[in-house]
């Protein structure tokens, strides 16, 4: 190949490579997308950009010629891909649907339906007996604007003790001793944090908690009581922060967690107390189908 070819190819690899790094800046982490069939029918679908599912607002400001016959208001939990989302049926009487719609992504679902009584597991190893603080300030959290509301449990611990999930989830963020990534797509301002994202669409944060032997990859499915890091070297705690976001405040929504005390009871915790950790089998189970039990938890104890 001559030197001017060379010099050709060069830029073409150059070009083609700075348009896929613009591509990768410049992705929308949701792109709604909408088709129109043979009977004029408009089928929308969403492709999620992310390696983390999301969530989905999708708001018609006008209608013609057609009806949205979805529940009000619409949100879609959009797993990684594509996702098929609804169609807008023609009025048999009327020409093509138009409309006007605007979206918003969220990283929580902002209409969470949340059981305030649900069971969480305290995140120590069996068998070892732990203390409770009241946790007085989340500095950093929520970026440099603080919140006026929040909530967080807090646990006295000792660098490299294992910590394991409160409950399901998958794996939506885990970051180190720095902060790598776009902003844009953080779900906190913290270092040395890992977030799940719970069944029910909360999202639970673990504040001091490093993957220190990289277990974990965003979109990893976790169970109940699966160890998921450890503690950070420097730190003397932990602190649990379980929230979702709202569509009709700016901040999220902080619940205050109950989490088993014992094979039989649950209660939220106090500070006063130390508590001996306990993961029943039917409480990690909860959340599980019948083949995850049999094959995470195997037979019962």
């Amino acid at each position: 190949m001559g030197s001017e070819e060379q010099k050709t190819m060069h830029k073409i690899i150059l070009s083609w490579f700075f348009t896929v790094m613009l591509f990768q800046v410049f992705a929308q982490p949701v792109e709604v997308q909408y088709d129109y069939n043979a009977m004029g029918d408009c089928i929308f679908g969403a492709y999620n950009n992310s390696k983390a599912p999301l969530f989905l607002h999708i708001n018609f400001a006008d209608l013609e010629n057609t009806t949205f016959g979805e529940p009000l208001p619409y949100v879609k939990r959009l797993s990684p891909g594509f996702t098929n989302l609804f169609t807008l049926l023609r009025d048999p009487d009327g020409g093509v649907p138009r409309f006007n719609y605007e979206i918003k992504v969220y990283r929580s679902d902002p209409m969470a339906k949340i059981n305030l009584e649900f069971p969480y597991l305290i995140p120590f190893e069996e068998g070892r007996k732990v203390q409770v603080f009241d946790v007085e300030e989340i500095d950093g959290f929520w970026g440099s604007e603080g919140l006026d509301s929040w909530s967080a449990t807090g646990f006295y611990a000792s660098p490299g003790d294992k910590i394991f999930a409160c409950r399901n989830g998958v794996v939506v963020e885990v970051m180190g001793a720095r902060r790598t990534g776009d902003p844009t797509g953080w779900y906190n301002t913290w270092n040395n944090v890992i977030t799940l994202l719970h069944p029910d669409g909360s999202l639970i944060c673990y504040r001091n908690v490093v993957d220190a032997e990289e277990l974990l990859e965003v979109g990893d499915q976790v169970y109940a009581g699966q160890q998921i890091g450890q503690v950070a070297n420097g730190v003397d705690n932990i602190k649990l922060l379980i929230y979702h976001e709202s569509m009709f405040t700016e901040d999220p929504l902080f619940l205050i967690p109950e989490f088993v005390v014992n094979e039989q009871n649950q209660s939220i915790l106090n500070s006063t107390s130390s508590y001996v950790v306990v993961h029943p089998y039917e409480i990690r189970g909860l959340e599980m189908s019948k083949k995850e039990q049999k094959k995470i938890l195997g037979k019962k104890r």
